[in-house]
């Protein structure tokens, strides 16, 4: 997963919630631009906040799909999966 997309899908107007699914099984919610922090010059790295002060550090490479609101899915490879 690229950086440039995880930007895409926080800054979309209007936001709606998703879900970063790994490579290792686990999926994490993003309920607001607030629970996901992204640095200006980040490449590979997105810290993503969970339930009180408890927090993960994900390394991009291991983003397998976004799930957003609706039902969407942007794949690592950047393309929606077929209905």
């Amino acid at each position: 997963m690229t950086i440039d997309r995880i930007r895409k899908v926080v800054q979309a107007e209007p936001f709606q919630p998703f879900i970063l699914s790994l490579a290792d099984g686990r999926r994490f919610l993003v309920r607001s631009p607030g629970f996901i922090f992204i640095t200006p010059e980040a490449s590979r790295t997105i810290i993503v906040a969970e339930s009180g002060e408890d927090y993960s550090i994900i390394d991009l490479l291991m983003v397998t799909s976004i799930d957003v609101g609706n039902g969407r899915k942007c794949r690592s490879n950047g393309k929606a999966p077929r209905h």
